[in-house]
């Protein structure tokens, strides 16, 4: 085989270098990175698995995430954009069905595979040698440690192999929360941790605008912005929304809202029907809640009709997809609604769209079952009812009406962040 010459320098921020020598010479096994948005860890961890892959022939690496319907859309994209910045694309074969990375020169595997599929994890094996390389993005997503024990104990075989596991994820509000509690204890003392931020990336990789956005935040609401930004940890409880404000929201204000958004979640017999109007203020990242429809055993006429007197101007009614037939119910009733698009994700994406608000602004007298559901829902536990970062499904009617209405508002954020999220 040809020597293959690869310079990874200019491709990770100054903040990684050492970091980059100590996993090329085995220092540890186990690495982790926590940090805020836009710190470059999804970056940085491909590049060192390529790296890993090109100097140890006999090992192969294996990628998890909690969800494995995320996984296309970001660690899998993450390793194929690492494998076109370091100029190797011709030693590699891109498989999308099963997800696989190859480095054809040897036959070395880069596998992906869901944490929610354990049976598919305990039987995997590489065609030879061993998985020496590890990674667990979005860590806050799994139950508990002893999930990544279990997991490990299946992927961790091959006698006298050298091992490298990464772990990254932003660190969740709660302090409470498993992997914020891990660090607070010195539980991953043994793994060399490296904390990033924007702040560690040059502008021009991030984009002026970027930048300019973390200091609005700044200004606004500090606290939103030690957690997104600089991932600290910063609430005490299970809280998911912690940017609500609830007050009279007057009619004169009513009749200068003019950017208006509505979605349904539907129910009937256990679950509540929910219609949701919202107006959104997008230069100052303000939600207001105006109005709702919150009943249970309602036929999709009794819908139409409560829909057509709460509100009489032009209404594009974002639905769950799910339930094709009460949307073509709606339509034959004169309702312009149309199926959400949801996607890889959406649950997690829209929630923390939500959170990232400056304010989430609510008038009990106006939307009461709405604010009851975003002041108390919280975060799942685990057994030892300790906070994980994943949301729970139940109670959450106006919560999933609330992300389909503003579905339109997320896609262009979401377009926004993919064009910077890899640097």
């Amino acid at each position: 085989m040809n020597e293959i010459t690869i310079n990874p320098s200019q491709h990770i921020i100054q903040a990684f270098d050492g970091v980059l020598e100590r996993i090329l010479a085995h220092s540890h096994t186990d690495y982790l990175f926590t940090g805020g948005r836009g710190g470059t860890k999804s970056t940085f961890i491909p590049i060192a698995i390529i790296l890993l892959i090109l100097l140890n022939p006999q090992a192969h690496a294996i990628i998890f995430r909690k969800v494995g319907n995320t996984i296309r859309d970001s660690v899998f994209a993450n390793i194929c954009f690492a494998v076109e910045l370091l100029g190797v694309s011709q030693h590699f074969k891109i498989k999308k069905s099963p997800l696989e990375v190859i480095f054809t020169p040897t036959g070395q595997r880069i596998m992906f595979r869901g944490g929610d599929e354990p049976a598919k994890i305990k039987s995997i094996r590489p065609p030879f040698g061993y998985f020496g390389v590890t990674w667990f993005e979005e860590l806050d997503q799994f139950r508990n440690r002893q999930e990544i024990r279990t997991i490990l104990q299946s992927t961790m075989r091959g006698a006298g192999g050298k091992f490298w596991n990464f772990e990254s994820f932003n660190p969740p509000k709660s302090r409470d929360a498993w992997v914020n509690e891990e660090l607070i204890k010195g539980e991953r003392d043994s793994a060399l941790h490296t904390k990033v931020s924007y702040l560690d990336v040059p502008v021009e990789w991030l984009s002026q605008e970027f930048f300019d956005r973390a200091d609005e935040l700044k200004k606004l609401n500090p606290t939103a912005y030690e957690h997104e930004y600089l991932g600290i940890a910063t609430g005490n409880g299970g809280s998911v929304f912690e940017n609500l404000e609830e007050r009279f929201i007057t009619n004169d204000e009513l009749k200068s809202f003019d950017r208006l958004h509505f979605g349904i979640d539907f129910g009937f017999s256990l679950d509540e029907f929910c219609w949701i109007k919202l107006h959104f203020d997008k230069p100052r990242r303000i939600l207001y809640f105006l109005d709702e429809i919150y009943e249970t055993r309602l036929l999709s006429r009794h819908a139409a009709d409560k829909i057509k007197q709460k509100h009489s101007g032009p209404m594009l009614i974002s639905c769950d997809n799910s339930d094709a037939k009460s949307i073509a119910e709606l339509q034959s009733l004169g309702i312009n609604a149309q199926p959400a698009k949801k996607g890889p994700d959406s649950v997690r994406f829209g929630t923390k769209f939500l959170q990232d608000l400056n304010k989430l602004v609510f008038d009990k007298r106006r939307t009461p079952n709405a604010y009851k559901e975003f002041a108390t829902y919280e975060y799942a536990t685990n057994k030892d009812g300790k906070f994980i970062s994943a949301y729970p499904d139940k109670n959450n009617h106006a919560i999933d009406a609330t992300r389909y209405a503003m579905e339109s508002a997320m896609l262009e954020s979401r377009i926004g962040v993919a064009n910077i999220r890899l640097y």
